[in-house]
């Protein structure tokens, strides 16, 4: 009997190790909290529309960043390790060694000098769309936020040729990508209230249609 109770307590000890296992989740591409097709287009309606403005009194910053988030590691570097496969960094947090797939344009890329972290909505258009009235701290959060989808590693020319665009005006080269584009875009802006202008609120219902 009591033979029968360990081996049954083994049993059970190696099933919670398996479970664990099958349940750690992997680093992806993707950040958190992503809304549905359906929640997007809820939110996207949802929004103020209303013209741009206080574009010439934009500075980079003012939107401090990148901040340290723990021990050595700052933001972008978070954001590596989050977004990254294999990632190996040194004592002062650099990724020296790992891979990165970039949804925009579906390259992988095993250098991290050939990645940049893309904040989805850029800091001057949140600026032109409200931010202009937040505190530092408040665009300090924004510039800096792990919590959802507003920051993604991705290729670096790609970045650069989306700049401080909006979807009127640049969208991803990746065709595929696009639905989930549009749904973080409008995450982003409906988290932090922002608002949106008629032709980027056009171009968001077209990218939806693609979902």
């Amino acid at each position: 009997m009591a033979r029968r109770i360990i081996q049954a307590a083994t049993a059970a000890a190696i099933a919670v190790v398996v479970a664990l296992s099958l349940t750690a989740v992997p680093a992806t591409a993707t950040p958190p909290n992503i809304p549905s097709y359906s929640t997007a287009l809820s939110r996207l309606n949802s929004l103020t529309v209303a013209a741009e403005s206080h574009q010439s009194s934009y500075s980079r910053s003012l939107f401090p960043h990148w901040i340290t988030i723990t021990g050595s590691c700052n933001t972008r570097e978070q954001v590596l390790k989050r977004d990254g496969t294999n990632v190996v960094v040194n004592s002062s947090c650099a990724a020296t060694s790992g891979s990165w797939y970039s949804p925009f344009d579906g390259a992988t890329w095993t250098a991290a000098s050939d990645v940049d972290i893309d904040h989805m909505v850029p800091l001057a258009e949140a600026w032109r769309s409200g931010a202009w009235s937040w505190t530092t701290s408040r665009r300090q959060t924004y510039a800096n936020d792990l919590g959802g989808p507003e920051l993604w590693a991705v290729t670096d020319n790609v970045n650069q040729a989306k700049g401080d665009k909006d979807p009127a005006s640049w969208q991803p080269p990746r065709a595929a990508f696009r639905c989930t584009y549009a749904r973080a875009w409008i995450q982003v802006k409906w988290y932090y209230s922002l608002t949106v202008d008629s032709a980027e609120k056009s171009a968001l219902s077209g990218m939806l249609a693609t979902c």
